[in-house]
């Protein structure tokens, strides 16, 4: 076994960024506007996360599209290409990804195919241990650590009474990529969250036979409202309380959907905007076509027969868990954050209070376009550090605002009691909550001109 190597170093006021994701590129793309030092580690060959279909352990599948549209969808002062649909697929997002990231000049920043395996705390420093293949482990130490590692990498699954009794094949939506693997066969999808729909879709389009399965009722939004992708429609009424919202949005569903229970579907147990938008109507096509069935919660399986709580039984061959995931900071001891319901618990989504020099991005669930939400976490992010690096008093003021209450970041709506939905964040809410913090401490907002520096034609378009 190869023992770690300790790499202190004289300089080790600098940023480690763990992650080359969005959120970790939008952190290494803030710390670069104030001229701070910082290293990026990503353990893939590029950069892309979970958008790259071929790193190890990624979600991603051929059909998968962006819930929320380019127009907003795109980093600040960096919009998506004018070409681009509606909703881009993920082939696209992967290389709007690497071009911000090379129009950036980030690329230099980043340690590619680079592990981070460790992380402790000593000396008021944080000890990073990284691997690389084929090489000794290497502990350096930095005095900013950036969690930005994804959300969406470690499967949360279900145990189905049962199981061990199926004939048929069960997966988590995480080894599920494309169509072959359902064409041929009777598949059923479990949950419909926006990945389990989509699958579901796939597999009325392709299965020999096709069922989902939901536990509760959802509301179904359509990505196109009188012509205009549904968050730029939407964003005309944030002037509305959220109250009044959810009123005239439900109202405008069900003229547009009509009683879903007619198709099988569960009558929705909440009104709508008080769960994560499930941005799909192509699945009622294919229910109101009879290219799928919805299904009640599973009861119990036997052979190649899955038996359903309402008393229902289907024969299927492939069971397909989109069931979400478990958020995880592997690589750091849990005593670094309180959890509950598996969500870190931080101010503002960022701040940890304890350790004033760690920090979370991406770590995050919202009803709008998340790109700009991880460009605005960086920004206070790095604004942070660089008082912490600059200016004493300056940071004793932020640990102080820190420290304080917690503000309402779920703008006055009601969730659904779930553990994905435990500290859910509306974006109207949050945005002003950062708004707020920046008053107090005399922060300039975040502008397109901040990033006025980057070169490459798309990153001088103005977004919409």
């Amino acid at each position: 076994m190869l023992s770690p190597t300790c790499v202190t170093g004289k300089n080790n006021e600098r940023v480690a960024i763990v992650g080359a994701g969005p959120a970790g590129l939008a952190a290494a793309r803030a710390l670069k506007a104030l001229g701070l030092t910082f290293t990026v580690f990503e353990k893939h060959h590029d950069v892309g996360g979970i958008w790259d279909v071929h790193n190890e352990g990624s979600p991603m599948y051929r059909s998968a599209h962006f819930i929320s549209s380019k127009t907003k969808s795109g980093h600040c002062g960096y919009p998506m290409p004018e070409y681009y649909p509606d909703y881009p697929s993920n082939t696209q997002i992967l290389a709007y990804i690497r071009d911000f990231t090379k129009d950036g000049d980030l690329y230099p920043h980043i340690r590619f195919n680079t592990s981070v395996d460790k992380v402790t705390y000593e000396e008021d420093r944080w000890q990073v241990t990284t691997s690389e293949q084929g090489e000794a482990p290497k502990t350096e130490a930095y005095r900013w650590l950036i969690c930005a590692n994804g959300t969406n990498w470690v499967p949360s699954r279900p145990s189905l009474k049962g199981e061990g009794e199926f004939d048929g094949e069960i997966i988590h939506s995480v080894d599920y990529h494309d169509a072959d693997s359902i064409r041929g066969k009777r598949v059923l999808v479990v949950g419909a969250g926006n990945s389990g729909v989509d699958i579901a879709c796939d597999a009325a389009f392709n299965a020999d036979q096709a069922y989902i399965s939901l536990r509760r009722g959802y509301h179904f939004i359509p990505k196109h409202l009188f012509g205009m992708p549904a968050d730029v429609f939407g964003s005309q009424s944030s002037w509305m309380p959220a109250r009044l919202q959810q009123i005239v949005f439900g109202g405008m569903l069900r003229l547009l959907n009509g009683d879903l229970t007619r198709l099988g579907l569960p009558k929705p147990d909440h009104r709508v905007m008080s769960s994560h938008p499930i941005m799909n109507t192509q699945l009622l096509h294919y229910l109101q076509h009879g290219d799928i069935q919805a299904k009640s919660d599973i009861d119990y399986l036997r052979g190649n027969t899955v038996y359903f709580v309402d008393g229902t039984e289907q024969d299927v061959d492939l069971i397909v868990l989109a069931t979400g995931y478990q958020w995880h900071l592997p690589y750091l001891s849990d005593e670094f954050f309180n959890w509950k319901n598996n969500r870190p618990q931080t101010f503002l989504k960022i701040f940890n209070r304890r350790y004033p020099s760690l920090f979370l991005n991406g770590f995050i669930e919202t009803n709008g376009g998340a790109y700009k939400l991880f460009d605005e976490m960086a920004y206070m992010i790095a604004k942070t550090i660089q008082a912490q690096a600059n200016n004493a008093s300056q940071a004793a003021k932020v640990q102080t605002f820190v420290e304080g209450p917690e503000p309402d970041l779920g703008g006055k709506v009601s969730y659904v009691q779930s553990g994905r939905h435990t500290g859910y964040t509306n974006t109207d809410a949050y945005l002003a909550a950062m708004k707020n913090m920046r008053s107090e401490l005399g922060w300039q907002n975040l502008t397109e001109s901040f990033y006025s520096t980057a070169s490459g034609s798309k990153a001088k378009q103005l977004s919409a």
